[in-house]
């Protein structure tokens, strides 16, 4: 199971019932963090899930509301006790950001692996069990849609492995990976496993206007959250020139790349009323859920 935590919901500034842009994704007791805006780490310590086991922080793109929390949380993380390598994951211009932020936090007793990716294709890389892999979006500067898979192990089939004839004390061995020479033969996982079973999808994406290209990124998703930093349709130019959305373009996304469920996030400090809004949403994406600070779901693996 993937247990996601949206740690922050506000866009541009925070106000008194919404911290800045953050959320955390957890699996088998290691984390992963996309976007640190202000109050990232109060939020962190409301939810107790800890600090020790973020394994790698995500950047969208580098405006302030998105990055202003990265040094308080460094120090967090080093009072946590952790001395294991923080991969630190971002857009073009990632090396200077976190030179400048970092100024503040000159001594960590961990080193910062940082991953500067492409902002003009998409990019894959795994870290433990997380699939992350990044869609170029159409923002002011440099931005990045993320999307976290967990793949699900294939079962263990016994009937296949007893027609294979493989003895019992390989069993296990197999079923992590290990390859065995046996008799003449090379025994392999695929001998003992039966077939593929769905995984689990979340996709995160915010700072941006719809692109067709997301529709098939987001594909199937479990979860979608996506920004909506304005309610009203009436602000449709407004997005266009801060390249944001509406409520309803995000619905939009989500229904055309059919996804499970939506959340919307990112709202405008002027959008005080988001409930005012949601029912017109649904109308177009039934399962839209309104974000807030530390809203916590679950995602389980389907039988």
């Amino acid at each position: 199971m993937l247990d996601v935590a949206l740690l922050g919901c506000g866009g541009s500034m925070p106000i008194a019932s919404r911290y800045l842009t953050s959320l955390l994704v957890s699996y088998n007791g290691r984390m992963l963090l996309i976007d640190c805006g202000e109050g990232t780490q109060v939020s962190l310590k409301l939810l107790k899930w800890g600090f020790k086991y973020i394994d790698a922080i995500c950047f969208t793109h580098y405006h302030a509301d998105h990055v202003v929390g990265f040094p308080g949380l460094l120090l967090t993380i080093a009072n946590s006790g952790r001395d294991e390598p923080l991969t630190i994951i971002g857009p073009p211009g990632l090396i200077g950001v976190v030179r400048g932020l970092t100024v503040i936090v000159p001594q960590l007793p961990y080193e910062l692996k940082l991953i500067e990716l492409k902002d003009d294709k998409i990019s894959t890389l795994k870290i433990n069990n997380f699939i992350l892999q990044t869609q170029p979006v159409e923002h002011s500067m440099p931005c990045l849609a993320y999307k976290i898979e967990i793949e699900r192990m294939r079962k263990f089939d016994r009937r296949r492995a007893e027609e294979e004839d493989i003895p019992m004390e390989f069993w296990n061995r197999l079923r992590k990976g290990e390859k065995i020479h046996y008799n003449g033969r090379l025994l392999t996982q695929d001998m003992i496993l039966g077939e593929a079973r769905k995984g689990l999808k979340l996709c995160y994406c915010t700072d941006t206007r719809p692109m067709e290209s997301l529709i098939e990124f987001i594909c199937q998703a479990d979860l979608f959250i996506c920004e909506g930093m304005y309610g009203e349709d009436e602000f449709f130019t407004k997005a266009i020139e801060n390249k944001h959305m509406l409520f309803s373009e995000a619905a939009n996304l989500a229904k055309a790349g059919k996804v499970t469920e939506l959340w919307l996030t990112h709202y405008s400090p002027s959008l005080l009323s988001p409930e005012d809004y949601i029912e017109s949403t649904r109308k177009i994406f039934n399962n839209t859920i309104l974000g807030q600070d530390r809203l916590v779901k679950t995602l389980n693996f389907l039988d």
